[in-house]
C-alpha cells in the first residue's frame, strides 16, 4: 500500500525459506523477481520458473551489478550471510537477510557493524515482528489485562520427514540459535527488558543428528520475568507449539490457525483468562504467520523514509548474542550472565574493523 516505485529482486537460495520469500511477493507489481541463484542450477531454474524470475544462475556476484536489482534477499546458510551481505552492500544493494546473521559472536559483530555504517539498508528476517497475532498480544499485555507479566512459556518441537534437509541446518546450528532468535526477540519486546541470564540443556535425540536437536533454553529478563523455550527438530519426537505468558492477574495464550482443529478458517486463536473473571475471553485473529510481503514493505518503508528496520539493528544483534550465549551455557552446562544486558558496547575499534 502506498508503494509506487518498483523494485527488482535478487534471491540468493532456492530451498524452502527463499522460496517463502518469493511466494507472496512475485506477483505484485511493485516487485519483479529479476533473478535466483542457487548452488543447485536445477533448484534455481525450477524456482524462476515458478515465480516468473526473469534469469537464474549458480553465482550471484554477476547479478550485482544489475541496475535493475535494488533489493537482495539472501536465503542461505548462516556462515555464509556476512561475506554475502558484505558484497551486496558495496555494490550498492538493499538487504533482506534470513536469521540467524551469522554463526559466531564475532562474525554476528562484523555483520551489525557493517550494517549500521552502511547507507543501504540492511533488514533481517525476524518474521514474527511483522505478525498480526504477536502485536495484538503485545497489545494486551501492555493494557495490563494480566498485570505484570511473570512466565513465558513457548515451545516449537518439529516431527521431521525430511531429516536430510533439517540435518544441513543442524550442520551450521542449532535450534536454540536457528530458530531461538525470533523468540529471544519476542522475550524483548514483550517484556520491554533485557534478558540478564540464560541457561539450559540439550542432547542428541537422534544419533545421526550433527548437534545437539534437542534444546531448551531458560531465561530471566531484568524485570523479573522468567520462562523457558523448547525447540527440537526430530524424527522422533511429536509436533507440538505452546505460546503461553502468565501474568500476577492471568494468562494469555496463542494457538496458530492450523493448530485449532476446529474453526481454522477463523484464524489465530488468542485465548485470555483474567483470574478475577474467571472466565475465558476469545479473539479470533486473522493473521499470516510468516507475512513475507508485510516484511519487504517494512523494508522498503525503510529505504524510502531513511527509518530504522523493524526490528531495529540492536534488537536483531541483542537476540543473536543472547542465542550464542544460550548455545554455550547448554554446551558447557552452566548458566552465562548476559553482558551490558544483552548488547556488546560498541567501542571505536570494533567500528573501524568491520570487515
Amino acid at each position: 500500500e502506498g508503494v509506487m516505485k518498483k523494485y527488482g529482486i535478487l534471491l540468493i537460495g532456492c530451498g524452502y525459506i527463499g522460496c517463502e520469500h518469493l511466494k507472496d511477493i512475485y506477483y505484485r507489481p511493485e516487485f519483479e523477481i529479476v533473478a535466483v541463484v542457487d548452488k543447485s542450477e536445477e533448484r534455481a531454474a525450477l524456482a524462476a520458473k515458478k515465480y516468473n524470475a526473469l534469469s537464474y544462475g549458480k553465482d550471484y556476484k554477476p547479478f550485482l551489478s544489475d541496475k535493475r536489482i535494488q533489493i537482495v534477499i539472501i536465503a542461505t546458510y548462516p556462515d555464509t550471510h556476512l561475506k554475502i551481505a558484505k558484497e551486496c552492500l558495496l555494490y550498492g544493494k538493499h538487504v533482506l537477510c534470513e536469521k540467524p546473521i551469522a554463526r559466531t559472536f564475532e562474525e554476528s559483530l562484523k555483520f551489525y557493524n557493517m550494517a549500521l555504517k552502511s547507507k543501504c539498508k540492511v533488514q533481517v528476517a525476524y518474521i514474527l515482528r511483522h505478525n498480526k497475532s504477536y502485536h495484538k498480544i503485545k497489545e494486551l499485555i501492555d493494557s495490563k489485562i494480566i498485570g505484570e507479566l511473570k512466565v513465558i512459556r513457548m515451545v516449537q518441537n518439529q516431527h521431521i520427514s525430511d531429516w536430510s534437509r533439517y540435518c544441513s541446518l543442524l550442520e551450521n546450528c542449532m535450534p536454540i540459535v536457528d530458530c531461538g532468535v525470533h523468540y529471544i526477540d519476542i522475550v524483548r519486546w514483550f517484556t520491554g527488558s533485557e534478558i540478564t541470564k540464560v541457561s539450559g540443556f540439550g542432547t542428541k535425540i537422534d544419533e545421526d543428528s550433527p548437534k545437539y536437536n534437542y534444546t531448551i533454553m531458560n531465561f530471566e529478563t531484568e524485570n523479573g520475568c522468567q520462562g523457558f523455550y523448547e525447540s527440537c527438530w526430530s524424527r522422533n519426537i511429536g509436533a507440538q507449539n505452546v505460546k503461553e505468558f502468565i501474568g500476577t492477574e492471568g494468562r494469555i495464550t496463542l494457538t496458530l490457525a492450523k493448530h485449532r482443529g476446529e474453526e481454522i478458517a477463523d484464524g489465530d486463536l488468542i485465548r485470555i483468562y483474567p483470574k478475577d473473571s474467571e472466565e475465558y475471553r476469545s479473539i479470533c485473529y486473522k493473521s499470516v504467520y510468516k507475512d513475507m510481503y508485510a516484511q519487504i514493505l517494512s523494508l522498503i518503508n525503510s529505504i524510502e523514509n531513511d527509518t530504522p528496520t523493524v526490528p531495529s539493528l540492536e534488537d536483531v544483534f541483542k537476540a543473536q548474542q543472547i542465542a550464542l550465549e544460550a548455545e554455550k551455557a547448554i554446551l558447557n552446562k552452566i548458566p552465562v550472565s548476559v553482558e551490558s544486558h544483552g548488547v556488546m558496547p560498541l567501542k571505536e575499534k570494533d567500528k573501524m574493523s568491520v570487515f
